[in-house]
């Protein structure tokens, strides 16, 4: 894939189950590949937990992944992707 083809993008998660995390997991390592960086902090006084990612794919690649996640009971996805 040529660099053009790539955005670089801000992901973010809060898991409001901790229960769900395996799933959350499991779809962040099927699509390691574009992530570049990882930060999850568990947020105690509101039992959540916080995931921020970098990323650097395709949008197909990086829409998909934030669809599965979004599809997950009782997590919330938000982004925000490069325009080149």
């Amino acid at each position: 894939m040529k660099l053009l083809d790539k955005r670089l993008g801000v992901i973010g998660i809060i898991v409001n189950n901790i229960e769900n995390s395996k799933e959350v997991n499991d779809v962040l390592h099927n699509f390691s590949d574009i992530i570049v960086g990882r930060m999850g902090i568990p947020y105690k006084e509101r039992k959540v937990s916080v995931i921020s990612l970098i990323v650097d794919g395709s949008m197909d690649d990086i829409s998909a992944m934030t669809g599965k996640l979004g599809n997950i009971k009782n997590i919330s996805v938000k982004s925000a992707i490069s325009k080149k």
